[in-house]
């Protein structure tokens, strides 16, 4: 039987496709929320691990806002389309860890690919947050971050204060923020990304007072805010006081005023140490700072931002392996000390730490080891470990629609602080079904 050239292509062609098939790499969706210098710094991690091997292929996709990126992770698992990997923000690690059907701890994830999970090669304050009471880790750690205080060096030498020498306490930043905007050496004297995380939930770690009961919602789900405490009253009336004439300047909920402490505009910010990338790319002449705290209560120890990566339930054994071996990539030293230094999160592992100090980073760029020494200063305490409720982006939420109706003028600082408490409260109850 004779067979035509066009027959004998066509064979060939086929053939080609399916060795194309068998040899292609299985391919890992990330969704993540990473915007600006940090998008940069995730497209270059996928990069480097895709050309590290041939297996397995992560394919980064933006999301949106990290409320935004959660909301369609869940939607997408709810219509059994969801991606490999969800990065999620540390404010919903309370909706996820009250998903366990939905998702697959990390711990087993990392088994499936031939890999233990040893937590004491981890930061322990990160290790912790993203575990659950028995020591189980749920989701892998990847941009923690920790809130610190970044200052224009040239507007503090302006305004006659000591460019070398952060203020330290909050009495001291708003005396800073004070004489900066008297001198004109700056429009703004003090802003903040994250009124929540930084002004509230931080706030209350660092000084050592509760935000809540039930050990801020680690020891059980039933909690009731207290931070219409008189610390808490005080902080923010004084905020709300330098808010009247343009001193303090409200960005917006989540990391806007950035670009305010960047343009020059404001001369002081309070903003996560994972901010890091983009003022350094500004160009501004900025130096750094630990958070501020009051004297009597602080400093005690900050609690991790930044967000975690989590792994949904229902995907095929090649992709829990190649989430495994994507994983391990990223636990390696030299990809910890790199994400870290160029970043400004923390590094995860305790070798990417040790690392770093040894190359003599932090003695050339000073201030960069501050966010790490904030969380592991001290040992936790019942106020100090961090926050967890099951519906912390609505508590944020209420939180800061009272923030923005105490810096309106509309409000006191006691008669907001008060009111968003009651309705957190009602809606915690609400969201645990009592």
């Amino acid at each position: 039987m004779r067979v035509s050239k066009w027959a004998l292509a066509a064979t060939s062609a086929l053939s080609i496709v399916a060795a194309s098939d068998a040899l292609a790499a299985t391919e890992l969706s990330w969704w993540h929320a990473m915007t600006g210098a940090n998008n940069e710094t995730v497209e270059r991690l996928a990069k480097e691990f895709n050309e590290s091997q041939s297996e397995y292929k992560i394919v980064p996709v933006f999301k949106g806002t990290y409320g935004e990126t959660l909301n369609a992770g869940i939607a997408a698992f709810r219509s059994k389309q969801a991606p490999a990997i969800l990065q999620v923000f540390d404010a919903g690690s309370g909706v996820m860890l009250g998903a366990e059907g939905a998702v697959v701890p990390v711990v087993d994830v990392l088994k499936k690919g031939g890999y233990e999970f040893n937590k004491d090669q981890y930061l322990p304050g990160i290790v912790a947050y993203y575990s659950k009471p028995d020591g189980t880790m749920l989701s892998f750690p990847f941009n923690s971050s920790s809130p610190i205080l970044y200052y224009n060096k040239d507007a503090f030498s302006k305004a006659g204060l000591d460019a070398e020498k952060p203020p330290a306490t909050w009495p001291e930043v708003f005396e800073a923020a004070k004489k900066i905007k008297a001198s004109g050496a700056a429009n703004c004297g003090f802003t903040s990304t994250w009124l929540t995380w930084i002004q509230t939930e931080n706030f209350s770690a660092w000084n050592n007072v509760p935000y809540g009961t039930n050990e801020n919602g680690l020891a059980g789900l039933d909690v009731e805010l207290k931070i219409d405490a008189p610390l808490f009253v005080e902080h923010f009336q004084s905020i709300a006081d330098l808010a009247k004439d343009g001193t303090f300047r409200y960005g917006g909920r989540t990391s806007e005023a950035k670009q305010l402490f960047m343009s020059g505009e404001c001369a002081i910010l309070t903003e996560s140490s994972g901010g890091l990338g983009d003022i350094v790319k500004s160009g501004i002449n900025y130096g750094v700072g630990q958070l501020p705290y009051y004297e009597g209560h602080g400093p005690q120890n900050t609690i991790p931002g930044g967000a975690s990566l989590w792994v949904f339930a229902g995907k095929e054994d090649a992709e829990y392996k190649g989430v495994a071996e994507f994983f391990h990539f990223l636990s390696k030293t030299e990809t910890q000390a790199k994400l870290h230094q160029v970043s400004g999160y923390l590094p995860v592992t305790l070798a990417a730490y040790e690392e770093t100090k040894k190359s003599g980073f932090y003695e050339k760029n000073p201030g960069r080891e501050t966010p790490i020494r904030q969380m592991m200063g001290k040992a936790p305490t019942e106020n100090s470990k961090g926050v967890r409720l099951v519906n912390l982006p609505q508590v944020r939420d209420i939180l800061n629609e009272q923030f923005e109706a105490m810096l309106a003028g509309q409000k006191d600082a006691k008669a907001a602080l008060t009111e968003g408490v009651e309705k957190a409260n009602a809606a915690i109850a609400a969201a645990v079904g009592n």
